[in-house]
Parts: C-alpha cells; structure tokens; sequence
C-alpha cells in the first residue's frame, strides 16, 4: 500500500492511496472493510466506482483518493507512475485514530489489524 501526498499537483485530491489485492474477493473485501469502518466514523465517499467488478475500485473522499486494485490492474493502469512526483507519506508512522470496528477487532483477536495491511 502506497500513500502520497499530492502537494498541490492535483486538484482532485490532496492524498492518493493506492493498494493491492490479490483477487477480485480480496479486493472486495478491503473495499467492504473500507467502507464499514469509515462509514463507523461518520466518513462517507461518493458512489464507489467498480466495486461490482472487483478488478479497481476507485473512492473518493473528498481530500482522499483510494484507487484498490489487483496486481495486474496497477500494472496496466500505472497509478503509482502517474503519481511519481508525489511524495510518500510513511503511513506506518501515522498516529490513525482508533476506529469502532478496529476496537473490536482487538479485542476479539488480540492482534493488531495494521498486521494484516495490503500490499
């Protein structure tokens, strides 16, 4: 998973995040759990382009951007290539708040959600 900061390059979106799955289940699933937990936290996005399909889902937040897409669709499409002036945000190092469906998670498993993150 890739974040960037567009820093004035863009107009649409001040932050790109860009992620992989590696099917078209997988890929839904990150887009449910996306969509859930923002959703928990009273952020909403526009209708969610491909999310049907399963190959690149597209949500737009406003400020943010989360193209979700399988290997072979971020190879064709290039986004990380369009976005090569953007600068990386190390979003491991980004405090997150605690989201409510996040808390649950930990508490039922014990284990940190960001441990399964995508690629």
């Amino acid at each position: 998973m890739r974040v960037l900061e567009l820093d004035g390059q863009n107009r649409i979106a001040d932050y790109v995040v860009v992620a992989s799955g590696r099917s078209r289940p997988q890929i839904k699933a990150l887009y449910n759990e996306l969509h859930t937990r923002l959703k928990a936290a009273g952020e909403s996005h526009s209708r969610a382009e491909g999310a049907e399909l399963g190959w690149w889902v597209l949500l737009d937040f406003g400020d943010v951007v989360v193209h979700l897409m399988q290997p072979e669709a971020r190879e064709y499409y290039d986004i990380d290539g369009l976005y090569s002036e953007a600068r990386e945000v190390d979003w491991r190092k980004v405090e997150l708040p605690t989201l409510p469906l996040r808390r649950q998670r930990l508490r039922e498993t014990g284990s940190d959600a960001r441990d399964a993150t995508p690629e």
